[in-house]
């Protein structure tokens, strides 16, 4: 290309011999690095193709013409750059298009009226000198600033899109052993004729519906939580044939906060499979659900045989600290302290959350 002097590289000034080099460097290898990617894309190496074309005529008409800031090369080259930044970011080009028009509209048609319109070619250099080919360029970094707020948007979006996922996860994972060991006690009850079993037919089916329907929300109001509990707790009540000391008290809370689903209920069933389970007598569990004016308490307290392998910190807990960090960050706090046999947990919640 320098030898046809479609361009001029300058023998003096090394740097710009190798910034030159390395474009057309650049140019040549990524088509061919590329080369199984750009055989998908027959479109995409089309609008490359022609927008080779178009540069090469720009630059045949430049060579022929040998006219300084030539206004027919200039427009050329301007639908070549735009053209290639349509190619490397279409969606914003589509997006933003207005913007750019509205930057470069104004400066391209005062370009042309210096060049065609101000006087003789002495002239037009004379004032060219107040009005440099570069202010062309000031604009890129305002629009690359946009381009990156996009990207960070873009990224803030897909973080909360994949929180919102792994929630999703995260509920489903809820122990569903719960549900068939009641569906076994329930299967039991029936065999007997005994009157329990509609009983516990219908708290199973307001568990279930709790679990698949309001699960599935963002909040649910503290009062509904309290009756998921308190099935939960009957249900066990029915399953035991050991006495089990339960207490649930949530006398002092607002049941009309809002909270997220099924979040309590880990800390619950932690006691009983932990707690309850491992004891044959004299097993308690003891339930405190509070607020002030700041945040929602949940206190749980439950004893359990030191003899056994007590795993109280598994995927449940491990579960639910996950969840409470996508939900509420910095805003909640999980306490947990054991003794020799007493379990205990408080969470608390912002209510500003």
């Amino acid at each position: 290309m320098d030898y046809t002097e479609y361009v001029n590289i300058p023998n003096d000034q090394p740097i710009e011999v190798l910034i030159i080099t390395l474009f057309w460097g650049l140019i040549i290898a990524i088509p061919i690095h590329n080369y199984n990617y750009l055989k998908r894309k027959k479109r995409t190496v089309l609008r490359i193709v022609i927008l080779i074309i178009l540069f090469f005529i720009a630059l045949a008409i430049d060579s022929y013409m040998r006219m300084p800031d030539n206004p027919i090369t200039f427009i050329l080259l301007m639908g070549f750059w735009f053209g290639f930044a349509y190619i490397l970011v279409p969606t914003f080009i589509k997006k933003y298009w207005k913007l750019i028009t509205f930057i470069y509209v104004p400066i391209f048609l005062y370009f042309i009226y210096l060049r065609l319109f101000s006087g003789n070619l002495e002239a037009y250099l004379k004032i060219k000198d107040d009005f440099p080919i570069y202010i062309f360029f000031l604009p890129i970094p305002i629009l690359f600033l946009v381009w990156a707020f996009e990207q960070w948007k873009w990224l803030q979006n897909l973080k909360a899109e994949k929180a919102k996922t792994e929630l999703s996860l995260l509920r489903s994972q809820i122990n569903p052993h719960f549900f068939f060991n009641t569906l076994n006690n329930l299967y039991a009850l029936t065999i007997k004729n005994s009157k329990q079993a509609p009983d516990v037919i219908l708290k199973l089916s307001d568990m279930m519906r709790y679990t698949i329907y309001e699960g599935e929300k963002e909040t649910v109001k503290l009062l509904d939580e309290i009756e998921y509990l308190n099935n939960y707790i009957e249900l066990h009540k029915i399953r035991y044939k050991k006495s089990v000391e339960i207490t649930f008290d949530h006398n002092n809370v607002d049941t009309h906060l809002d909270i997220a689903p099924l979040l309590y209920i880990i800390l619950l069933e932690n006691a009983f499979k932990h707690g309850v389970e491992t004891l044959s007598e004299n097993a308690f569990i003891h339930i405190n659900l509070y607020d002030d004016n700041d945040f929602i308490y949940f206190k749980i307290e439950n004893n359990f045989d030191q003899k056994e392998n007590n795993n109280a910190n598994g995927i449940g807990i491990q579960n639910l600290k996950r969840r409470l960090s996508l939900l509420y960050n910095q805003k909640h706090e999980l306490i947990v302290d054991e003794t020799s046999d007493i379990y205990k947990s408080t969470l608390k919640i912002s209510k500003h959350a």
